[in-house]
């Protein structure tokens, strides 16, 4: 939705009114109008947990009834999660960056950043590795929370018989590097607290960027309530662009005392062996060369393809 309010979640602590690097356990929830500065907390408005969720359904409640023919053209309620190093501001940046040159640009739908608490240094590799997970609970929080938002609306459209009471967003979420970390484990949680749905897609797509995650994630081979298993249920689809030029991503499998490869840097270990809904891109063509490992944000073809995977291109007619 072109010139959408800015949407926020976050479980950062606050120090003198503005966002630190430590976690809380509890979500606070945002928004702020086009007009305002999205990169000083002050701001923005901080709304309480329903009133976020009922400013999110009156903008989703005006999105467009499509026929099945235009399903790519149906608008999403899109989640931003920022990656490793990344202080609040630096995470408030590239979410007004997204949302301006994707979401805006192409009337994609709305946008919600979620920003946890990423320490913004180098040197905090391994502490943001553990901020990661334990945001995890959090995480889930927003996804059930989600969950039980689009459940209800399709229960209230079913017994009413009015189809134009049916969800009318998609729902994707678009991760970058340490990001993915975070959805992992949410995902995860989620699905155990919703005892592994089968019945309804959580996320729609799944667009994984430079994800700093094991590459053999999705083998078919892992326990039902694997990781991998699990996302792989709650998403109707899961696409991960990757590059061999990732550097830091290079670093980061250097780091692991297991030596698994990353996701973002190498593609899935064994695509013959992977869940059908999951697919790898190597984005390396459509970038340009400079910030690899964020560059599909900075590329205007590399987010051109990233547009197509979250309207639902089939994973083949990419490039076409």
């Amino acid at each position: 939705m072109a010139n959408a309010p800015y949407f926020m979640v976050s479980n950062r602590g606050r120090t003198k009114g503005e966002f630190n690097d430590k976690r809380v356990d509890t979500l606070a929830y945002f928004t702020a109008t086009t007009q305002a500065t999205p990169k000083k907390l002050a701001g923005w408005t901080e709304l309480t947990a329903a009133e976020f969720e009922k400013a999110l359904m009156a903008l989703t409640a005006e999105f467009p009834m499509l026929p099945d023919d235009q399903n790519t053209r149906q608008k999403h309620l899109s989640l931003f999660v920022h990656g490793y190093n990344s202080s609040w501001t630096d995470a408030a940046t590239r979410y007004e960056q997204i949302k301006r040159d994707l979401f805006d640009k192409s009337d994609l739908g709305v946008l919600v950043l979620f920003s946890w608490p990423s320490n913004g240094s180098p040197a905090g590799y391994l502490p943001d590795r553990e901020d990661a997970r334990d945001s995890a609970a959090q995480t889930a929080e927003l996804f059930v929370r989600l969950y039980d938002v689009v459940t209800a609306q399709q229960r209230i459209a079913a017994r009413s018989g009015d189809a134009a009471k049916f969800c009318r967003a998609k729902v994707s979420v678009i991760a970058h590097s340490m990001g993915n970390y975070v959805v992992q484990k949410g995902l995860k949680i989620a699905a155990e607290r919703l005892n592994s749905p089968q019945l309804i897609t959580l996320i729609h797509q799944l667009a994984m960027v430079a994800a700093d995650v094991d590459n053999d994630l999705f083998q078919k081979d892992r326990p039902e309530e694997a990781d991998g298993s699990l996302m792989a249920n709650l998403c109707y689809r899961i696409g991960a662009l990757y590059t061999g030029l990732d550097e830091v991503l290079g670093a980061s499998a250097g780091l692991k005392h297991f030596g698994k490869r990353r996701l973002g840097r190498s593609g899935l270990a064994d695509a013959n062996s992977t869940w059908d809904n999951v697919f790898d891109f190597d984005i390396t063509e459509f970038l340009v060369k400079k910030n690899i490992h964020s560059a599909v944000f900075d590329s205007p073809k590399a987010l051109a393809i990233l547009e197509k995977i979250l309207r639902g291109i089939d994973r083949h007619h990419l490039t076409d």
